[in-house]
């Protein structure tokens, strides 16, 4: 498995997002044995600091966002509602803060580790299907924040077979600013997107 290399992210964020797309999404927390993995099937771009949805608009550097400022390919983990942990992929250049936020996943490894993180009851279509869902079920936790999205216990590898399915585009959930920016990307037949 090869991970993408930094300069993958190193580009304007919505080519980055629509570019990850099929890509996989891996997490070795707890050890390789207990290895989770998924496609990625959705995702939403989050431009800059001239972008009102972003954490750092109007380059807000705070000790939450500062690994939004990080170099491209590195992750900001950050928590939400008082309860939920979502994962993002820093773009563009060291500095500007921008990233990708991963939406949803269609499992491919580790379902079994995935059910037990999850709970039970939970259909595998939505395991997955939601940032924090995803992040629940690979384990992935603010321990992750900054760390490098080609090394370590959580990667994104390029997938062999990279699915090339219909990309379709719309505005991005759960915000509550630039709602009519079409910045969510996703495959338009999967059912395992988010929404």
């Amino acid at each position: 498995m090869t991970p993408l290399p930094a300069k993958f992210y190193a580009r304007p964020t919505a080519e980055v997002a629509r570019s990850l797309l099929g890509h996989i999404l891996v997490s070795d927390v707890g050890g390789a044995r207990r290895r989770t993995a998924g496609r990625i099937v959705e995702v939403e771009a989050y431009v800059g600091p001239h972008d009102p949805a972003c954490h750092a608009y109007g380059h807000r550097r705070t000790p939450r966002t500062e690994q939004l400022y990080a170099a491209a390919g590195t992750a900001y983990v950050y928590f939400t509602y008082g309860m939920h942990w979502c994962l993002n992929a820093v773009t563009e250049a060291e500095d500007y803060p921008a990233a990708v936020l991963i939406r949803a996943l269609e499992p491919v490894a580790g379902l079994e580790i995935m059910r037990r993180r999850r709970g039970t009851g939970v259909a595998d279509r939505h395991l997955c299907a939601g940032p924090a869902r995803l992040c629940e079920a690979l384990g992935v936790t603010g321990e992750l924040n900054g760390a490098r999205l080609q090394q370590g216990p959580l990667r994104i590898v390029r997938s062999r077979s990279r699915r090339a399915g219909r990309i379709a585009k719309g505005p991005r959930v759960g915000i509550t600013r630039a709602l009519d920016w079409p910045l969510r990307f996703f495959f338009r037949d999967s059912p395992w997107v988010s929404r």
